[in-house]
């Protein structure tokens, strides 16, 4: 059976009440033995990785001919506009960082 065709049948009696069940326990009462609590330092060292797909937005900008030369010779098997795209996220994360 294919996967969607999955998820569209509903749920049977012995589903819905497992969900309620699952959904009346206390946080304490969840055994997360197996899946440690992220400490601060994690937290301060996460990044936005592979699942963060911001929404991409076309735009025309005027860059300095060297600027964008650089990136271009240095695009690394990717484009150039991913470079930069990454320089500009860069300087964002710093600057929220010293105003936050």
């Amino acid at each position: 059976m294919k996967e969607n065709d999955m998820s569209k049948r509903p749920l049977t009696n012995e589903q819905l009440a497992e969900l309620r069940t699952l959904e009346n326990l206390r946080d304490e009462d969840i055994d997360t033995s197996d899946i440690p609590e992220i400490r601060d330092e994690q937290w301060r060292l996460a990044r936005k990785g592979n699942l963060y797909r911001p929404l991409k937005q076309s735009v025309t900008i005027r860059l300095d001919a060297d600027i964008l030369d650089w990136f271009k010779d240095h695009a690394g098997g990717r484009g150039y506009q991913t470079d930069i795209n990454a320089a500009l996220r860069t300087h964002v994360a710093k600057y929220q960082k010293r105003s936050g």
